[in-house]
């Protein structure tokens, strides 16, 4: 049998940093209750930019946001609020900054009565949706799953949680796989020892 030559999905394979975000993380699931926040929030913060933005000051917006510790965003103050505005390693702008804010106060009512991976994964019924796309054409940008997570996530208080940007976080998170067929990452290839990557 011969080797299956198999590829990147295109977007992944214009820079290295990219590459390894693609390889490492994006489309496998993360049950990580504080890993999701961070990542929420961070895809939040791509809204009107692009995720490359956001990615390549990852780190310091771990730093800014005290490692995502939903307790300790929940008790920022506006001397804090200021002091990120303030902050040139992230987006200085003011609403994204203070939906961090609510949506660390709603991640701590949600983990009341249930953590948070368990409160988004109930979402998309507990299992990673796998989809056979062949081209970024069919990928959508939002799908039904999106909108009703969309609207469960502003009905309990988080802010910057559109359908687009909810769909791109299942993709980060693998609650939906969307690699497409020629990737190597793609889960179908997954046990499969004659790939050539």
């Amino acid at each position: 049998m011969n080797a299956l030559e198999l590829h990147p999905c295109p977007w992944a394979a214009k820079e290295d940093f990219y590459l390894d975000y693609h390889d490492n993380e994006w489309g496998i699931p993360c049950y990580d209750s504080r890993h999701l926040f961070a990542m929420l929030c961070l895809e939040g913060a791509q809204a009107g930019l692009s995720w490359r933005t956001i990615l390549l000051r990852r780190p310091a917006y771990y730093a800014a946001f005290d490692d995502f510790d939903p307790e300790k965003m929940a008790a920022y103050d506006d001397a804090k609020c200021a002091a990120l505005l303030e902050n040139s390693g992230i987006i200085r702008n003011k609403l994204k900054i203070k939906a961090f804010i609510s949506n660390a106060q709603a991640y701590l009512r949600i983990s009341e009565r249930q953590t948070f991976a368990d409160y988004l994964w109930q979402m998309v019924g507990g299992n990673p949706h796998i989809h056979y796309f062949q081209n970024l054409r069919e990928i959508p940008t939002q799908n039904s799953l999106s909108e009703a997570m969309s609207k469960q996530l502003k009905k309990d208080g988080f802010r910057f949680v559109g359908p687009t940007i909810c769909y791109a976080f299942m993709q980060s998170m693998g609650m939906v796989n969307d690699h497409l067929t020629t990737c190597y990452c793609h889960p179908m290839y997954q046990s499969l020892e004659n790939i050539v990557p």
